[in-house]
């Protein structure tokens, strides 16, 4: 039979989920974790309204239906308290009232008073839920409240045994007020300290994103600055170099000369810009692979025993183009200084050699694969030069933005027996004269 509207729509702002929570457990992905609070529920119920209807009708000498009655309004509302625990709390406490006056009206009876042990019971079950979902406001206002109720009506009646469980129920619903609003506060904190370290590790990620685009412009400012400027000499020595040039095609080379300048004039502008005035150093000549066996034996220096393998189809490539030769250079030296701050100590290989893609074009493949941190004679690893977690992941994302640019690939991870390995493919066009060899793929074994 369907529920009429009028009625829904009485009874949604009670028994709907608050406007601010939703209820308890009710983001759980499964199915059961969302329905156990309402089981809980249930079972107290189950349990605590039979055993309240008896007490209040024998141990308290009320009428049985105002004992059932009176039960009823105790324990029923705990289902209410999984996504309305203000409102559950507002009946079962005006029903717990109800009860102690109801009983005043009956024989005197030695019976615990103004709360009965089920009440306290089903009562301390409300706080915890109420400490789940209400501001330290609320339930301060609840336990005062609490208090207020149990000895206020105790001192209607100085000579009814009720002042133990007075304090036992104000004690009590203190403690569990206290204990799981202590909990939720601290679990709340450490979510809020996991989103923070996650958005500023996000933050440091970009950051180091744009600090590795913006190196990888000023590096490439000198690549094609060095194009533009051979571009510029021939366009201006092209009439004293060619004989019987026409006016028209002077002044064509003239233009080409013109505009070639202009543009290395933007350019200088442009890296006035992003080179920082400290950085004197970048305007020297830019590494290339031939400047790797260097790199290694100060890597080796510093403690990593490294070896470099360069294929002969490496070498007869000759020249590379300048923007492949320094991403090459510097993807094996960050991969070196990664070794050195995180597995100091471990053997390194480092291999330059070419392969083909699955398209058939040519690849530069360069791999860096160190083993495991040596133990020492007490059986420990070498401690790495920063902390697990110190900047993990930076590194590669510079790799990862210099292969982008020259349409590269990168494949990275740890090794089964605590090593590492960095595997890149960088594509190479082959000279229109003469095709390129291509080693076979192979690995470095560690």
């Amino acid at each position: 039979m369907p529920v009429p509207p009028q009625l829904r729509a009485l009874t949604r702002p009670l028994l709907g989920p608050a406007a601010d929570h939703p209820p308890l457990l009710g983001t759980a992905s499964r199915w059961w974790v969302r329905l156990l609070p309402y089981g809980v529920a249930v079972v107290l119920i189950a349990a605590l309204l039979p055993t309240t209807t008896l007490l209040l009708a024998h141990d308290y000498r009320l009428n049985s239906g105002i004992a059932g009655a009176l039960a009823t309004a105790q324990t029923v509302p705990l289902v209410l308290a999984v996504s309305r625990p203000r409102h559950a709390w507002a009946l079962i406490g005006s029903a717990h009232v109800l009860t102690a006056l109801a009983v005043l009206t009956g024989p005197h009876t030695d019976s615990p008073w103004p709360w009965t042990p089920p009440g306290v019971v089903g009562y301390t079950f409300l706080m915890a839920a109420l400490a789940l979902r209400e501001n330290r406001q609320t339930l301060v206002a609840v336990w005062l409240a609490t208090g207020a109720a149990g000895f206020g009506i105790d001192a209607i009646v100085p000579g009814r045994v009720g002042t133990v469980m007075s304090v036992t129920a104000f004690t009590l619903s203190g403690a569990v007020l206290l204990l799981v609003a202590a909990l939720r506060e601290r679990a709340e904190a450490q979510r809020r300290l996991t989103e923070q370290e996650h958005i500023s590790e996000a933050e440091r990620a970009r950051r180091t994103l744009l600090e590795e685009r913006t190196r990888i412009a000023r590096e490439l400012h000198d690549v094609v600055a060095h194009h533009m400027s051979v571009i510029t000499v021939q366009a201006d020595s092209a009439p004293y170099r060619i004989d019987g040039l026409s006016e028209a095609a002077r002044e064509e080379f003239a233009a080409i000369g013109t505009a070639a300048r202009e543009s290395l004039s933007e350019m200088r502008r442009l890296l006035g810009v992003l080179r920082s005035e400290d950085a004197q150093g970048e305007r020297a000549p830019q590494p290339g692979l031939d400047r790797l066996p260097q790199l290694v034996e100060a890597v080796g220096r510093a403690g990593v025993p490294a070896e470099l393998t360069v294929s002969d189809t490496v070498r007869a490539l000759g020249p590379l183009p300048q923007a492949v030769d320094l991403s090459a250079y510097r993807i094996v030296q960050e991969a070196l200084a990664n070794v050195v701050r995180h597995a100091p100590g471990a053997r390194t290989w480092v291999s330059a050699t070419t392969s083909r893609s699955t398209e058939g074009a040519v690849e530069l493949r360069i791999t860096v694969v160190n083993s495991a941190p040596p133990r020492s004679t007490a059986g420990r690893r070498a401690a790495p030069v920063e902390p697990p977690g110190a900047g993990s992941g930076q590194g590669l994302v510079g790799m990862r933005e210099r292969l982008r640019l020259l349409s590269g690939r990168l494949d990275a991870g740890p090794l089964p027996d605590g090593g590492f390995r960095i595997a890149t493919a960088i594509p190479l066009d082959a000279p229109p004269d003469r095709p390129i060899a291509a080693d076979r793929e192979q690995e470095p074994a560690p």
